[in-house]
Formats: structure tokens, C-alpha cells, sequence
């Protein structure tokens, strides 16, 4: 029963860990995008519609890999599939 406990905590642990991480890289890339973005509309204002397309893109992007890292550690936090392998060698 401990170690099902353990594992228990070790993936809540990771889930904040992958969370907190892909929001912060998220939020960073954006970020820095988003200043090349006024750099670059700055430098030269007739290009700025086709950067906004190619900039929302990106962004979108960006947030599709954090999204997905959010499903990753919400399977892990509604199926763990390390509990069963626990179970499976405390029974054995």
C-alpha cells in the first residue's frame, strides 16, 4: 500500500512539474514572439498583415504543445497507468 501512495505523490508531483513548465515555456514564447512581432512592424509597416498571419500561427502552435502537455498529465492524473503495474507487482 505504500508504494501505490508513493506513486501516487510522485505523480502529482510530476503533473505539477509538466503543467507549471509548459505554461512557463508558453508564456515565455509568446512573449518573445510577440516582441520580434512590434520589432518587426516597426521596421517595416508594409509587412505587417502577412506577419500577423504567420505571428497567430505561431501562436497557436505554441499553445497546441502546451495544451497537449496538459493531457498528458491529466491521464496521468484520471489513469495512471503506473498504478497498475504497482498493483500488478505488490500481488505478485
Amino acid at each position: 500500500m505504500e508504494f501505490i501512495a508513493n506513486v501516487q505523490a510522485f505523480t502529482a508531483v510530476a503533473i505539477g512539474i509538466i503543467v507549471g513548465l509548459g505554461a512557463l515555456g508558453a508564456a515565455l514564447g509568446i512573449g518573445v514572439m510577440g516582441s520580434k512581432f512590434l520589432e518587426a512592424a516597426a521596421r517595416q509597416p508594409e509587412l505587417v498583415p502577412m506577419l500577423q498571419g504567420r505571428m497567430f500561427l505561431l501562436a497557436g502552435l505554441i499553445d497546441a504543445a502546451f495544451l497537449i502537455g496538459v493531457g498528458v498529465a491529466m491521464m496521468f492524473a484520471f489513469a495512471n497507468p503506473l498504478l497498475a503495474a504497482v498493483q500488478a507487482a505488490a500481488g505478485a
